[in-house]
């Protein structure tokens, strides 16, 4: 799998040679028309400038963080994603990240607006702060049968971990890491 920013940043230039305008051109022609929002933006491009869903979204996304000054640091994003009624959570993050990162010194650690990615060749544990009281880790175990602390999920991971407390990220959550690291 390759690395996904390396992948989006292909798309731009992909896009950008296709229809042959550059992001900040878009970002020109999109503010002309009064358009803000998201799924807004997305239709017209594909109404009016028939691109497909995936590059209208991608270009929507590149048009957006640039009306907005630039794209968020990691730093920004991070400490957004425990802001708040979430701050308590952060000591969970900080040892999930800790437990991966000594798992070997190629694990990268990809901070997005509401996760962190924690990669390999691709990834194979997703840290998220899904309320005030929980952060889930996502893991990428195949043939690994569920548990009562181990639920099956659907989507990017193949299992999730509800963690309430520094705590729990224990031993057991420890061996689940690894055999995901291991696995990618």
């Amino acid at each position: 799998m390759t690395n996904p920013e390396a992948a989006a940043a292909t798309q731009i230039k992909n896009i950008e040679r296709a229809t042959g305008r550059t992001v900040p051109q878009w970002h020109t022609l999109v503010a002309g028309t009064g358009l803000t929002k998201h799924g807004q933006i997305v239709s017209y491009l594909k109404t009016e400038h028939g691109l497909t869903h995936g590059n209208a979204n991608a270009l929507a996304h590149k048009i957006r963080e640039l009306a907005a000054g630039g794209p968020a640091s990691a730093n920004d994003l991070l400490e957004a994603q425990y802001r708040g009624t979430k701050a308590g959570l952060r000591p969970i993050y900080d040892e999930l990240v800790l437990s991966a990162q000594a798992l070997g010194d190629d694990v990268t650690v990809s901070i997005k607006k509401t996760g962190v990615s924690l990669r390999r060749s691709k990834q194979f544990a997703l840290i998220e702060p899904k309320s005030a009281k929980r952060v889930e880790l996502g893991l990428n175990l195949e043939q690994t049968p569920p548990t009562d602390r181990l639920r099956a999920a659907g989507g990017m991971c193949t299992h999730r971990v509800a963690l309430t407390d520094v705590a729990e990220v224990d031993d057991e959550v420890a061996g689940w890491l690894r055999a995901a690291y291991e696995q990618s």
